[in-house]
């Protein structure tokens, strides 16, 4: 068959061998292939600028990878030049384990390829540079081929790939590199089983899976947190799959051997996908990451003082290239030049498990269902008080949110947590069958909008409230500081129970929050369960209502008082719930204001808060001069802080300001 010609953006094979090289015996000769010590001492380096930088980073699963991906690349590149061709002429790798990325990053640097270098790996997750916290193609398409972050959403993808490597029959071999964590999300279970089935139909090209089996996940050892993993991984023969067991996944010439060995299995015989089982160890090189339950999943150096000798246990003692005390003495420079942070805010979550515990404490029968993300959304506290009325499904979205309709069923008050990017497209039909089932929920769905800013755009969720807001009998709110999530999570809980036992069918609350630290209040008298708040009111010439919602709400403030110091007069409000509009409320303001109304979200503008908001004063009959700021259908990229982001795409406070402006000069 025909196909459209792409051209192909990604970068060729190196010319020459790594700058970090260690010899490499193969079917075809000996081979220069990246030295998995170094790989592992960069990701340590730019893991430190971005650190310095404000960005969190990880360390633990590349780190795992390091001998499986130089093993990888090499064999790659080999048969390339040795049939003189582009290796993506011959092959497809496609990197599921999104947290992974930078070790790639540090790999094709090495090789000094796709126009990185060491000095480019100082950029990592910075506003100005293409290597994002997960592999992105629009910031990097030099390097990235498929687009990771969320577990599991490569996998499928690169499925495809293969299936279009037969309808057109040229037959690329396509390596996929899954994580164990991954294994456990569904659509890439379905992936597992389609895979094997489809090649057997004659449907596939020549296929190579190497899952990265080290029993660990964020928050802890996988089997100790939810259960084994090991039954889903000897189902894979039973699927179809050819196993190929790696039990040194940290001995190179081991990962090449086998490599070599399922790359000619899957050439041989596409109808039978080929799988390789590397028991890997997370944070493999450092002692203390490698004994760590989560395997050093984040970044374990607070300084870069620490920086010696850490890579030089990564060498084991062994000298290591003098190139990194020269990035290590820079590091130490902008470390010093930087001082004490003066941040003295906190963060949202901090309400959250307060709430929690006080329903709790309160009798009410709250039981945490997690998916692995505790510690980030704010329910951990919770979990480690009350330890039996906590569930962790494992990194399975979905089947968090669907296993919390059932207990909801029987009378428990559910609360899930997560990232909001994974929570509203994984969960989106499982909370619509639960609103179905009338199965109502909590769920605290953290990192919204460009909140996860060094994460990338695969992370930033800009569009939970267009993917939640319409489901019936679901109510959803932006929370602006802990004080506010410690009274309406609280509201929330006690709501669910008093309709419960009365017999009435509750709403779902879904609760969205920042990453950063906020203030702990923003000055609202009291909080109500679905009332706006009014923040302010300052007077001036021509007025205008402020409507800033969520993590937005203190760039709403910054933006009023600059206003107030040039005489204009603001009326600032905190929305709290986002798909349920008090026209009333927002009346009586308007009038104060003669119609004048700017709305400020971290989401796109297309199913936004502002569109719904103008949207019921319009069809109610409101005369309006209105601006609307949010994100006007692009996604994002990393960047150290939420504010580089914010300013990017025109919400932050200058933004504001400028949009004050525009509707007061509307006549």
């Amino acid at each position: 068959m025909n196909t459209i010609q792409i051209p192909n953006r990604l970068a060729s094979q190196p010319s020459h061998d790594p700058q970090f090289a260690v010899p490499l015996k193969t079917g075809h000769g000996q081979v220069q292939a990246c030295d998995p010590r170094a790989s592992r001492a960069l990701i340590s380096l730019m893991d430190m600028n971005a650190v310095l930088g404000g960005a969190a980073c990880h360390f633990g699963g590349p780190s795992a990878l390091a001998e499986l991906m130089s093993a990888l690349h090499a064999l790659v590149f080999q048969e390339a030049r040795m049939q003189n061709k582009s290796w993506f002429d011959l092959f497809h790798i496609v990197n599921d384990i999104g947290h992974a990325e930078n070790g790639l990053y540090a790999l094709k640097a090495n090789y000094q390829m796709a126009g990185l270098s060491l000095d480019k790996l100082k950029q990592f997750r910075s506003f100005d540079s293409g290597l994002t916290g997960h592999g992105e193609v629009h910031c990097f398409p030099e390097g990235v081929f498929l687009s990771n972050g969320p577990l599991g959403s490569a996998l499928p993808q690169s499925q495809g790939v293969a299936i279009g490597e037969k309808l057109s029959e040229k037959m690329r071999t396509t390596f996929c590199v899954l994580s164990d964590g991954a294994a456990m999300e569904g659509e890439a279970k379905e992936a597992l089983a389609a895979i094997p089935g489809l090649a057997h139909k004659g449907q596939m090209g020549p296929y190579v899976l190497i899952i990265s089996d080290n029993n660990t996940k964020l928050s802890g050892r996988i089997d100790d947190d939810s259960f084994s993993m090991a039954p889903t991984f000897e189902t894979l023969k039973t699927l179809g799959w050819d196993v190929l067991f790696l039990e040194k996944a940290h001995d190179l010439p081991a990962c090449a051997e086998v490599i070599s060995q399922a790359m000619a299995k899957a050439r041989m015989n596409p109808t039978k996908p080929v799988a390789i089982h590397a028991k890997t160890i997370k944070g493999f090189g450092i002692k203390k990451t490698m004994e760590s339950a989560s395997g050093g999943h984040g970044f374990p150096l607070k300084s870069a003082r620490e920086l010696p000798e850490f890579i030089s246990e990564i060498y084991s003692g062994e000298k290591y290239p003098t190139v990194f005390d020269s990035w290590i003495e820079e590091l130490i420079a902008l470390e010093s030049s930087k001082g004490k942070s003066t941040d003295t805010g906190e963060k949202i979550q901090k309400g959250v498990s307060q709430a929690m515990i006080r329903a709790a404490e309160k009798g009410l029968p709250i039981v945490s269902v997690t998916s692995d993300l505790p510690g980030s959304t704010g329910v951990a506290e919770f979990r480690k008080k009350f330890p039996k009325q906590s569930i962790d499904v494992g990194i399975a979205e979905s089947n968090m949110v669907s296993t919390a309709a059932g207990l909801s069923k029987l009378g428990f008050i559910p609360v899930v947590d997560t990232f909001a990017q994974f929570g509203v497209t994984k969960g989106a039909l499982p909370l619509t069958m639960a609103s179905l089932s009338e199965a109502a929920m909590i769920g605290i769905f953290s990192h919204t909008g460009f909140q996860d800013a060094a994460d990338g755009a695969s992370h930033q969720a800009l569009t939970y409230l267009a993917m939640t807001g319409s489901i019936p009998h679901v109510k959803a709110y932006a929370l602006s500081c802990s004080e506010e999530a410690n009274a309406l999570v609280f509201q929330a809980a006690e709501l669910m129970a008093e309709q419960l036992a009365s017999g009435k069918t509750p709403y779902s609350h879904l609760f969205f929050l920042g990453r950063e630290n906020f203030p702990s209040s923003f000055g609202a008298k009291n909080y109500k369960l679905g009332q706006a708040q009014l923040i302010s009111e300052t007077e001036g010439k021509t007025k205008t209502l402020i409507v800033a919602a969520g993590s937005l709400l203190g760039e709403g403030v910054k933006a009023c008082a600059e206003l107030a110091s040039e005489g204009i007069g603001t009326i600032l409000v905190n929305p709290s719930i986002l798909n349920q509009i008090d026209v009333s409320f927002y009346a009586e303001l308007l009038q104060k204001t003669e119609g004048r109304l700017v709305t400020l979200e971290d989401h796109q503008e297309i199913g936004g808060f502002g569109q719904q908001l103008v949207h019921a004063l319009v069809t109610a009959g409101h005369s309006l001069k209105v601006k609307t700021l949010g994100v006007k259908g692009l996604f994002g990229r990393s960047a150290y802080s939420a504010g580089e982001l914010y300013w990017s795409h025109g919400i932050d406070s200058s933004a504001l300001i400028k949009g004050t402006r525009h509707v007061i000069a509307l006549r």
